[in-house]
């Protein structure tokens, strides 16, 4: 039995072999293999919650199938008795981690193995399974996954649980459902993962598993502006289930910000209302929202979304009028492009006229779609640009490589509304909604919209009705755009198309001005 003095000078000495072995490693390394040790204080946060819903009487048979040198371990002793923990088992892939971790701990009940957990084969009957499992798996996004490891990853999940996870899903999904057949019967699971499984597509089928083979029982999601992990873009949630089958009037704590025993915000949720919500992230929040009574129209219907220009090299095909001229560039194969929205202090961008951005910032997107022996007759001062291009590399990049000729671009006509793709909220608000007058097109850290036809024809007799619709958009609540994308570690906030697409607008909020073209919108939408 360790003392208290004891367990404090180990956990000592493990900061410190975390702090050596972390700067032994890149960060690019550490990325690229998803190692964010988790934070002392985060660890015994969690543990202390898993002692407030275990029976008080209950040996404790702990599980961590990602090891790293232990924090939850440490954490794990300061919250159970010693006579509490009936066994604790880890398990560590990498021995840079895992062979200092065994040395530490080797004077404690521990068995630490060195091997990788989903090779791992899990006990035969369901007495020594774990009732405890507590672990923050390793965040390797799926394209760090060679093909032979993921095809393996998946046949073990499917074998696991019955479900074939998406080929996008990371290596934490697969050890949350290779992890089932670990479990005790109604033993407590709490995963530290990144949020983002609630609202992606490949996380369809872990919600899946959490409503329909575990009791759900509760996920934190951590205030994205308080960052878990310093050296980590993603934000985290706390998933808590227990491995048994759910009852039919099951309902969800759904918490977020502040610690697990003191959450900002709270609410619970039945199980039904998140089998029919497609994203998870914008809960609890938006579960106290009054719910529409009316037909909704979503951006969708009024809208055709998309990415701006993605060039594959901004610094060679995104020129300033010196950068032009220094080359002696043909205008024709020039067009006015918007600047990043940092330099674009105001939501209403007007126009010269010439249909350029009256803007401090003045950019021109190169596009070339001829053939490179007619550029060369044509328009020398073209091809050697171009040539430069080769010489450096920029062809051979992978946008550039895939496109015929490599100096084309996607056709981005200008769009009269544009939306911001990312920000954060302590900035000010993560998405802007701005209105076009120029002729110009935007990169790609804009979604462009471009009016449905119905939308078109109303524009068309109406033109003064665009800037009525440019200031909805700005009415939309903040809270609404948050929940329909996804955020990241530090509060990053993002937008793809189809998310944007799905935030709703009443019917009800959208001017008079439109007349009949109302109704007619209306009914597209049903």
């Amino acid at each position: 039995m360790l003392s208290s003095d004891q367990l404090d000078q180990l956990e000592h000495t493990r900061l410190h072999l975390q702090q050596s072995l972390d700067a032994a490693r890149t960060q690019a390394e550490r990325n690229r293999l998803g190692q964010f040790a988790t934070p002392p204080a985060l660890a015994a946060d969690i543990l202390a919650y898993a002692r407030s819903v275990l029976p008080s009487d209950q040996p404790v048979r702990f599980l961590d199938p990602a090891f790293g040198t232990g924090a939850f371990f440490t954490a794990l002793l300061r919250a159970f008795p010693s006579d509490r923990i009936a066994a604790a088992t880890g398990y560590e892939i990498d021995p840079h981690y895992g062979d200092p971790a065994g040395k530490l701990w080797d004077t404690t009940p521990l068995h630490l193995h060195i091997t990788d957990f989903t090779q791992a084969t899990p006990p035969a009957i369901a007495g020594p399974r774990a009732n405890l499992l507590i672990c923050n798996p390793p965040y390797v996004r799926h394209h760090h996954l060679p093909g032979e490891v993921k095809q393996r990853l998946q046949r073990a999940a499917t074998q696991a649980t019955g479900l074939r996870l998406n080929g996008l899903a990371g290596l934490y999904c697969y050890f949350l459902c290779i992890a089932h057949t670990w479990m005790a019967p109604d033993g407590l699971a709490g995963w530290l993962i990144p949020s983002e499984f609630m609202d992606v597509n490949y996380g369809e089928l872990i919600k899946k598993y959490l409503l329909g083979q575990v009791t759900l029982e509760r996920i934190h999601r951590y205030a994205p502006e308080d960052g878990q992990f310093a050296d980590a873009l993603v934000s985290s949630a706390l998933v808590w289930f227990r491995n048994a089958p759910p009852r039919p009037d099951h309902t969800v704590a759904f918490t977020y910000g502040g610690t697990l025993a003191h959450p900002a915000v709270s609410a619970h949720i039945p199980a039904d209302h998140l089998r029919a919500t497609a994203k998870w992230t914008g809960l609890p929040h938006s579960y106290a929202l009054p719910q529409p009574t009316t037909v909704e129209l979503r951006l969708s219907d009024l809208f055709r979304i998309q990415r701006g220009v993605a060039t594959g090299a901004n610094y060679f095909f995104v020129l300033t009028p010196e950068q032009i001229a220094r080359h002696a560039l043909p205008p024709q194969f020039l067009m006015p492009i918007l600047p990043s929205p940092r330099y674009i202090p105001q939501d209403e961008i007007a126009a010269n006229s010439a249909g350029e951005p009256m803007l401090e910032r003045r950019l021109f997107l190169l596009r070339c779609d001829l053939p490179e022996e007619r550029v060369r007759a044509e328009y020398p001062a073209l091809w050697r640009y171009l040539q430069s291009g080769v010489q450096t590399g920029v062809s051979g990049r992978y946008l550039c490589r895939h496109r015929t000729p490599w100096s084309t671009q996607d056709v981005r006509p200008p769009a009269p509304l544009l939306c911001t793709y990312m920000g954060r909220k302590g900035s000010g608000r993560p998405f802007r909604f701005l209105l076009n007058h120029s002729q110009a097109t935007a990169p790609n850290v804009y979604l462009l919209l471009y009016p449905q036809p119905l939308l078109a024809q109303a524009l068309q007799a109406q033109p003064d009705l665009l800037r009525t619709i440019w200031q909805l958009l700005n009415q939309i609540p903040l809270e609404a755009l948050v929940g329909a994308g996804r955020v990241y570690g530090g509060g990053l906030h993002k937008m793809e198309p189809r998310e944007l697409g799905n935030v709703t607008l009443p019917p009800a909020a959208l001017p008079e001005l439109m007349g009949r073209q109302v109704s007619q919108l209306t009914l597209w939408a049903e």
